[in-house]
């Protein structure tokens, strides 16, 4: 799990989500529209490859892994639900163009 980091960009080796920035301000892949500043953009790349790269704990008992997204949502400004499904919307777009493209001969 590793989030590659430089002044222009954000990736990561687990998760196809990106995070750019315009110099002043960061813009996150499964955030579309929203500014934020380069501290929000590692925690949601981070939030983002947590919920990618690792299945959650059998029956939703590992405190530690929910406290750990509920504070990065929290430092994101949305609740642990919210960000999930937006992470979530963002692969189902993914796939669904994907899926588009083979359909089309990949034009």
């Amino acid at each position: 799990m590793a989030v590659t980091i430089t002044d222009q960009g954000m990736t990561s080796d687990l998760t196809g989500h990106t995070a750019t920035s315009s110099g002043v301000r960061w813009r996150v892949s499964w955030l579309p529209g929203r500014d934020l500043d380069r501290n929000q953009a590692v925690t949601a790349m981070m939030l983002a490859e947590t919920v990618t790269g690792s299945e959650p704990p059998p029956g939703g008992g590992n405190r530690s892994y929910w406290a750990l997204l509920d504070g990065w949502a929290a430092e994101l400004g949305l609740a642990t639900s919210e960000a999930l499904r937006h992470l979530t919307e963002a692969a189902l777009a993914d796939a669904r163009a994907a899926v588009e493209g083979q359909a089309d001969g990949g034009r």
